[in-house]
């Protein structure tokens, strides 16, 4: 058998590259957008707004194009845009409860589904352009949505608690319904895109972002499939990803690169999760991890 020239290899790199390359454009405007901490008790609950945590996509309308939180381009129908104001708009592209899979695939695709984008709604929670304080930025956006009278452009409800134990008790209401958990926003707080306490998530379980540096393989039932993920975090840390997959990803598992959102429940002394368990790919990170590569060992 004849080895490929050097030619033809390159040309194989290039359609390999192409290939593996993200279904979103990447646009040329990389939103700042406010991120969120984590809740702890102590917190000053009455400086605070609560609204559920939806389990989608963050979606950012910079007045003429619907983004993603790393900058990609959304190709939404035109129908889905129509008419919203020229004023950034901060949200959630959501398909409901326990349908974060349903509204990815609807996101990414580079030719817009019609029929399934009439399943996604784009909940507003906040006008990052606005120079007000969330308190007043959130009566802005409720009006700016009230004006749009589309009904797949809602605001996100917000309502005030008044200690850790009812605060609790509408975690566990959410959660029990097939809600991902709450969201804190400090009702004095400007719009600022940086990570901090302004923004708090509450949920039973921490999570994190870490890059699949590696395919590890699997044992037993897993023989031929995937069976962890070597993955590493922002701060240089390794370890494997092995559960709360399906038998789908350990079959077709994150590519090599790509950024993953894992759960955990506290930390071990040595700083690694503990119970760590695979959540989802997660779209949008512009980190970059060096060292990631395409082997099946560490």
């Amino acid at each position: 058998m004849h080895r490929p020239t050097l030619r033809r290899r390159s040309l194989l790199a290039l359609l390999g590259a192409v290939l593996a390359a993200p279904l979103l454009a990447t646009a040329k405007d990389n939103p700042s957008l406010m991120l969120a901490g984590v809740y702890r008790p102590g917190v000053r609950l009455d400086a605070y707004w609560v609204s559920e945590k939806y389990d989608g996509l963050r979606g950012y309308w910079n007045g003429q194009r619907l983004l993603t939180r790393g900058g990609e381009v959304i190709q939404a129908p035109a129908w889905f845009t129509a008419g919203w104001p020229a004023q950034p708009m901060d949200g959630e592209l959501w398909a409901g409860r326990g349908r974060f899979e349903q509204t990815l695939s609807t996101v990414r695709q580079q030719t817009p589904d019609d029929e399934a984008w009439r399943a996604i709604r784009f909940m507003v929670f906040d006008l990052p352009a606005h120079p007000g304080t969330f308190t007043e930025r959130l009566q802005a956006y409720r009006q700016h949505v009230a004006q749009l009278g589309q009904a797949w452009v809602q605001p996100v409800p917000q309502e005030r608690v008044d200690s850790h134990a009812a605060l609790m008790a509408r975690l566990d209401r959410v959660v029990r319904d097939g809600g991902e958990g709450l969201m804190l926003h400090r009702g004095d707080s400007l719009y600022r895109g940086v990570r901090s306490d302004d923004l708090l998530k509450v949920k039973t379980h921490e999570d994190a972002e870490a890059q699949v540096m590696a395919h590890l393989p699997g044992r037993g039932k897993y023989a031929d499939l995937m069976g962890a993920l070597l993955v590493q975090t922002p701060d240089g840390r390794r370890f494997r990803l092995g559960t709360g997959f399906s038998d789908a990803q350990r079959r077709h598992p994150p590519a090599v690169g790509s950024w993953v959102t894992y759960r955990f429940r506290g930390l071990h002394e040595s700083g690694l999760p503990r119970f760590a368990s695979f959540a989802r790919v997660r779209e949008g990170l512009d980190l970059n991890v060096p060292g990631a590569a395409a082997a099946q060992q560490p």
